[in-house]
């Protein structure tokens, strides 16, 4: 009987709740639907409804949470191509220099690479338009040289001194979110994945598959920065990590019932030293990689707290053809955690969380990171790890500050780096594949002599970038550290009168002198030290451009990692064998 009335009260209460929503739900459509009858019929002026439905939808689901969002009708196609892998046009990277189109890459296997054009071209034409001056715009290039596969588009490419007509049939063009893949060594091999788009699984597959027929004992997987995308992507992905029958991830919402996602048979890398390199930036998909490694102690993960994006978005299409990318459940991680940081505060703070990290020292303290122990989880192997916002990796790198100079600030500000290789390549493109044909000949062999650092040096002081320019912001807090210092006289709250604390607070010229002078001093070596870092760094910035445009992107991160101190502590981490035993990570 007991039981019978347990049953009977939970389903009245269940029915009662239902009854509840329900009507909580025609209340809201009806309001609604009162609004804009009454804005339609009654308003003083005539009013165009659908942009206030945009502004009024994006509005109620920034009241949900920060991920929940609208797409426009016009911007659905644009803001899909990244996670689609895919985009029709004519198929090349672009930068805009002096109020013109260069080619940096035509991409393999597209149209373009297939009618000869190539990095260094100019587009001084589209279909007859001028593409130079105001018209070298991003907006006009996407807008004229995209469009749907099969189409005609009619360029004009200057080059070695004479327009060329090239007629373009666009086509399919891949968006790789595997572009940089390669052996560091006899043993160990390095992936680097952008993004989880709808073809990252099998472009993992194909780079690994490649690194383990070279002799990849050891792999670094790279997902820094990559902010995610596709959740069924990323479990393609650690299915290859895992012996079948692991639980990989699963979600769970009030409308959305648990649901397991584990291993199959078959993986590619179930044995062998496994690293996985994150960073603030490392969200959603990235995090579920990372989190299903961390929990079945199947690698190490290096680099610093992750984003902590847990919930899951599903989109709906409206009848209007616009997007609701809607929340509809949270992700755990095998160990039951939630990684999804707290969003009470509103989405402005929510967003402000990393610069918030930053400030209080965690991007290169971990010390400064205090987690609460109903945060804490077990691994498969019985280590501790934490939920509620984002990945703890389980060896710390601190962000890299000591190369940003104020030098190399107003270079990147000023766009001068990229700006010296564009016009270096339109001179020298054919000098250097002449004298550097493949990648390995021009990283070995080209070097940043004091040739090329003078004409850098120049070229940037004639953009207005000089060395050694003093910041005025800088400066003037030498005056706000020595006042904060005077205010620490403890005898000023004995002053009687205003003239008695200016007295008392004031220093001697000698002593200020001699503070100012210790400051300046200070930051004068430390910007001496940090210049001869950061010098290096720009230097192989340059060359890592430089091979980017003469072999493509892929060669970038190869050219600039001996100076990723990330890289450089995983590679040193996945070669340790001593540390996965200490562990107790497979291996």
């Amino acid at each position: 009987m007991k039981h019978f009335f347990l049953i009977a009260t939970t389903v009245f209460f269940s029915l009662s709740v239902f009854s509840q929503s329900a009507e909580d739900l025609r209340s809201a459509k009806t309001n609604i639907n009162f609004l804009f009858d009454l804005i339609h019929f009654r308003y003083v002026d005539r009013v165009e409804l659908m942009p206030l439905v945009e502004k009024g939808t994006i509005e109620i689901l920034k009241q949900l949470d920060p991920h929940s969002s609208f797409i426009p009708a016009r911007d659905r196609a644009r803001a899909n191509e990244p996670l689609q892998g895919n985009f029709d046009g004519i198929g090349v990277s672009f930068q805009i220099l002096r109020d013109t189109i260069v080619v940096l890459e035509a991409i393999s296997g597209g149209p373009s690479e297939r009618l000869g054009i190539q990095g260094g071209d100019k587009i001084v034409t589209i279909d007859g338009m001028n593409a130079t001056g105001d018209s070298a715009r991003n907006d006009v290039v996407f807008r004229h040289l995209r469009g749907p596969r099969g189409t005609v588009v009619n360029v004009g490419i200057f080059r070695n001194g004479e327009v060329r007509d090239y007629r373009i049939v666009r086509d399919r063009i891949p968006l790789h979110s595997v572009e940089t893949f390669f052996m560091e060594n006899a043993t160990t091999g390095y992936i680097q994945v952008d993004r989880f788009s709808r073809t990252t699984a099998a472009e993992f597959k194909t780079a690994l598959q490649s690194l383990i027929r070279q002799g990849a004992k050891n792999i670094i997987l790279d997902l820094r920065g990559n902010t995610g995308g596709y959740m069924d992507q990323a479990i393609e992905m650690v299915d290859e990590f895992l012996e079948r029958d692991k639980l990989i991830v699963y979600m769970e919402g009030t409308h959305q019932p648990r649901q397991n996602n584990v291993s199959t048979a078959g993986g590619m890398f179930t044995k062998g030293r496994l690293v996985v390199l994150i960073d603030e930036r490392s969200a959603s998909a990235s995090e579920i990689v990372s989190g299903a490694v961390q929990d079945h102690d199947r690698g190490i993960i290096v680099g610093r707290r992750s984003f902590g994006k847990g919930l899951v978005q599903r989109p709906f299409p409206t009848p209007d053809e616009s997007e609701i990318r809607l929340t509809i459940a949270r992700y755990f991680t095998p160990s039951g955690r939630s990684i999804q940081k707290p969003y009470d505060d509103g989405n402005e703070s929510y967003f402000a969380d990393l610069m918030e990290r930053f400030r209080h020292g965690e991007l290169v303290h971990p010390d400064s990171i205090r987690l609460p122990d109903s945060l804490k989880y077990r691994t498969s192997g019985n280590r501790i790890v934490y939920g509620g916002g984002g990945i703890m990796p389980d060896i710390f790198t601190p962000i890299d500050t000591g190369r940003i100079s104020d030098y190399f600030v107003d270079l990147r500000r000023t766009g001068t780096i990229n700006n010296f290789v564009m016009n270096y390549m339109d001179r020298e493109r054919q000098n250097l594949m002449r004298n550097y044909p493949t990648f390995e000949s021009f990283y070995a062999n080209f070097k940043t002599d004091e040739k090329f650092v003078a004409e850098f040096e120049q070229f940037a002081e004639e953009a207005g970038v000089k060395r050694n320019q003093i910041r005025m912001q800088s400066a003037n807090g030498f005056l706000n550290q020595m006042v904060a210092e005077m205010r620490k006289d403890t005898t000023l709250s004995d002053s009687k009168t205003y003239h008695d604390y200016v007295e008392r607070v004031l220093w001697s010229e000698e002593r200020m002198r001699e503070f100012l002078v210790n400051l300046a001093n200070t930051e004068d070596a430390n910007q001496r030290r940090i210049q001869e870092q950061s010098d290096e760094f720009i230097l192989l910035q340059l060359k890592a451009l430089l091979a980017r445009n003469l072999y493509g992107t892929r060669y970038f991160f190869q050219t600039i990692r001996s100076i990723d101190q990330g890289y450089q502590r995983a590679l040193k981490v996945v070669e340790d064998e001593s540390l996965f035993k200490q562990l107790k990570i497979s291996q």
